[in-house]
C-alpha cells in the first residue's frame, strides 16, 4: 500500500539516501542502505526537486516546462512508492 502524497507537501530526499549520477551506467541512481535505484531521466528530475522547498504542485509545474506531457498523479504516486 502507498501513501497518499498531498500537492502541499514539499518533499525531501532523505538524509540518507543521495542522488548520484553513476557514470558507469549513464543514469542517475538514488543510493540508500544496501539499495541502489537506478532512474529514469525524468525520475531524476522529480528527485532533484525534492528539496524540502518545492511542492508537489511546483515539482509538477516545473516538469510540465521540460516535458511535453506531465501527469499529477504519476508525479504523485512515483513520490508514494518512495516513501
Amino acid at each position: 500500500m502507498t501513501t497518499a502524497v498531498p500537492r502541499t507537501g514539499r518533499p525531501r530526499v532523505a538524509r540518507f539516501a543521495k542522488l548520484r549520477y553513476d557514470g558507469s551506467r549513464g543514469r542517475h541512481v538514488l543510493l540508500g542502505p544496501e539499495t541502489v535505484v537506478v532512474l529514469n531521466p525524468t525520475g531524476a528530475d522529480i528527485l532533484e526537486l525534492c528539496d524540502g522547498h518545492h511542492s508537489v504542485a511546483d515539482i509538477v509545474d516545473e516538469l510540465g516546462r521540460r516535458y511535453d506531457r506531465v501527469v499529477d498523479d504519476e508525479v504523485t504516486q512515483f513520490l508514494a512508492r518512495l516513501a
